[in-house]
C-alpha cells in the first residue's frame, strides 16, 4: 500500500486525482501538499508514495531541485500531471529521474490511471502525446548535434560512453594516444562541456548516443 501526495493547486485537479486513486487498489490514502517543504515532511514519514506534482505551478526552484529531492527519496514514485512542458524540461527529466512519470493534464482518463497503476508497481510510464514530443525534439536536436562533430568524433564520444580509455581506442583505431586526446578536446569544445560525464549526456539528450545502449 502506498500513499499518495498531490503536489498541485489546483483544486479541481485535487479532487480528479483523489476520484481515480479512490478506485485502485494500493493507495492507501490521497493527501494534498502544498508547498515543498511540506511534500519533504511528507516523504521523511512515508518514503513509499507515489507524488503527482504540476511542477510550474508547485514551489520547485528548478528541475535540478525537483530531481535531487526524487533522488533523495528513492522508493517514492513521481508523476509529472501538468498542461505543457518544455522539451529541455523533458529530456532532463526522462534521461535523469529513473523514477519519475509523465502525463498531460489533457490526457485521456485511461492514461492517467495508467500512470497510477504503473507508479504502484514502481514503474514509469509516459504518455503517447509526451513520448511523440521527445522523438521530434530529439530529432531536431540529433540533426543539430551530429551536424556539429564529424563522424570520427562521433564514433569516439560512443566509445567515450562505453567506457573505453582513450588509450583502448587508440589501439582499436590505430591511432596515437595524442590523436585521441586532440579528438577528445575537439569533441569537449563543439559540445561545450568540461568532462566525459557532461560530454555524454549531452549526446544522449541530442540524440547522438542511445541511452539504452550506452552508460555514463
Amino acid at each position: 500500500m502506498k500513499n499518495l501526495f498531490i503536489a498541485d493547486r489546483q483544486d479541481i485537479t485535487q479532487a480528479g486525482i483523489r476520484f481515480i486513486a479512490s478506485s485502485l487498489d494500493g493507495i492507501r490514502e490521497a493527501e494534498s501538499v502544498q508547498q515543498k517543504r511540506e511534500l519533504i515532511n511528507s516523504l521523511i514519514k512515508t518514503q513509499d508514495a507515489i507524488v503527482v506534482v504540476d511542477y510550474p505551478l508547485f514551489d520547485f526552484a528548478s528541475v535540478d531541485e525537483m530531481l535531487i529531492i526524487g533522488q533523495r527519496f528513492p522508493k517514492s514514485s513521481w508523476i509529472i500531471f501538468s498542461d505543457t512542458l518544455t522539451d529541455e524540461f523533458l529530456r532532463r527529466v526522462v534521461y535523469e529521474g529513473d523514477n519519475f512519470s509523465i502525463v498531460l493534464k489533457t490526457s485521456s482518463l485511461q492514461e492517467i490511471t495508467s500512470s497510477l497503476i504503473y507508479s504502484l508497481r514502481n514503474e514509469r510510464y509516459i504518455c503517447p502525446r509526451i513520448s511523440n514530443q521527445l522523438v521530434n525534439a530529439n530529432k531536431s536536436a540529433k540533426d543539430s548535434g551530429e551536424s556539429a562533430l564529424t563522424l570520427t568524433e562521433k564514433e569516439i564520444l560512443k566509445a567515450i560512453a562505453m567506457g573505453k580509455t582513450t588509450k583502448e581506442i587508440a589501439a582499436e583505431r590505430n591511432l596515437s594516444f595524442h590523436t585521441i586526446i586532440t579528438h577528445r578536446k575537439n569533441i569537449f569544445r563543439k559540445l561545450d562541456v568540461n568532462n566525459v560525464h557532461e560530454a555524454t549526456k549531452h549526446a544522449m539528450r541530442a540524440g547522438i548516443v542511445d541511452p539504452t545502449e550506452y552508460y555514463i
